[in-house]
């Protein structure tokens, strides 16, 4: 099955089923200005219950170095994505491996992304502030960034369309977070069921990230 991120966790239930259904990483929200934020001892408590190969990924937005290394530390995250307008400094200082959101080639040209000092990269859409908006992204950007890059989709996946978006984009992973939400930051576990259903239903695809996010360094 192709790697899937459960993004936007903010309850242990949700953590456990994502895990039961397969999934590879859950992700954190440490932007304050999020309806799915937490804190890192939220987090914390969260993980210590959860198998240990599922990736933790911290998702902040231009966070500054000392809070990176603190909540990475006190949520024990696994990898930290960032959403904002984080400069290669800020990859190279980070604990762990990032992974960089990147919305469209006239925003991050392929070029500036050569030498960006990112483990991988996740394609999302434009609408929204920094995510969670459950609005398609540029399949086709994905594509070709995946010719040089580890990349991960994300934006307005589900069950109904995710043979599509993965046929057109061929990502090494997939991300969803509010398209499986009964409210924000509370998932649907029916909704969930469905979308790995899904995935589990597709045919057999290449993924770089075949071993988990554990490969990422």
């Amino acid at each position: 099955m192709l790697p899937v991120k459960i993004c936007g966790i903010t309850r242990l239930d949700d953590a456990l089923l994502a895990a039961d259904l397969g999934a590879a990483a859950i992700g954190f929200v440490f932007y304050p200005k999020s309806p799915r934020c937490v804190n890192a001892d939220e987090a914390r408590r969260i993980h210590e219950k959860l198998p240990p190969s599922l990736a933790r990924i911290g998702v902040f937005v231009n966070p500054d170095p000392e809070t990176l290394l603190f909540t990475a530390s006190i949520a024990q995250l696994t990898h930290v994505q960032l959403c904002g307008e984080e400069m290669p400094d800020l990859c190279l200082e980070s604990p762990l491996p990032v992974i960089k959101v990147v919305r469209s080639a006239a925003d991050f040209p392929a070029n500036a992304l050569a030498n960006f000092p990112a483990a991988a990269f996740l394609i999302d859409s434009k609408a929204g502030e920094y995510g969670g908006a459950g609005i398609k992204s540029d399949w086709e950007f994905c594509r070709r960034l995946g010719e040089n890059k580890i990349t991960i989709l994300a934006g307005g996946l589900s069950p109904e369309n995710v043979a599509a978006a993965v046929a057109a984009a061929q990502p090494d992973a997939l991300d969803v977070s509010s398209a499986l939400e009964s409210e924000h930051g509370i998932k649907d576990s029916q909704k969930m069921r469905a979308f790995f259903a899904a995935v589990k239903a597709l045919p057999e695809q290449h993924s770089r990230l075949r071993g988990g996010f554990g490969v990422l360094r």
